[in-house]
């Protein structure tokens, strides 16, 4: 099964960005944007693993969320990756790099190479990705859009837990099922 560990957004914050997405959106099969329950901030992809393996990952987010305290994240501004205006992939808003965030997401890198997964070669970069280009054409509209919205607020919320998260991919886009989620302290 296909896995990952994400922080799920706050209701209200998934309504802003889905008024965002309904302003950007122009009808342009183009870009593939997120559904609702897409919404979140990925802290580890950890990809296809076995069932035995899943039940070794729940246990290890219950057991490394102990060591920390919610806190306070905001989602603010919009951009793209690469931050090249000609071929961008990804549409995403940012996340404020709060050392709370940070630690979080360095206990769960580090707990998921205990159990044998391997570590990005990219540095943490939080954001919520809202849309992924398939055709980079005729984007200029959007992407003045997108810098126009650089320092954008889109809400706060106290993260007070992460979710393990199974991924199916269909064709109208991945399906999101909890497989267990791990409370902050």
């Amino acid at each position: 099964m296909r896995t990952f560990i994400a922080i799920d957004l706050a209701e209200t914050i998934k309504d802003r960005i889905q008024k965002l997405i309904l302003e950007l959106d122009k009808g342009d099969r183009s870009i593939r944007w997120v559904k609702r329950h897409g919404m979140h901030i990925t802290l580890s992809f950890l990809g296809d693993i076995s069932s035995e393996k899943s039940k070794d990952v729940s246990a290890s987010i219950e057991s490394l969320t102990k060591n920390h305290d919610h806190f306070s994240m905001s989602v603010i501004g919009s951009g793209y990756f690469p931050q090249k205006r000609k071929n961008p992939r990804i549409i995403w808003l940012g996340i404020n790099n709060s050392k709370e965030l940070i630690s979080l997401h360095g206990s769960v890198i580090s707990t998921m190479e205990k159990l044998g997964f391997s570590r990005e070669n990219r540095p943490f970069n939080p954001h919520c990705t809202i849309g992924r280009v398939k055709v980079p054409r005729g984007l200029e509209p959007l992407l003045d859009r997108l810098d126009q919205n650089a320092e954008t607020e889109f809400g706060s919320m106290i993260v007070d837990q992460i979710t393990f998260f199974k991924s199916i991919l269909k064709p109208t886009g991945a399906e999101y099922s909890i497989i267990c989620e791990g409370k902050l302290r």
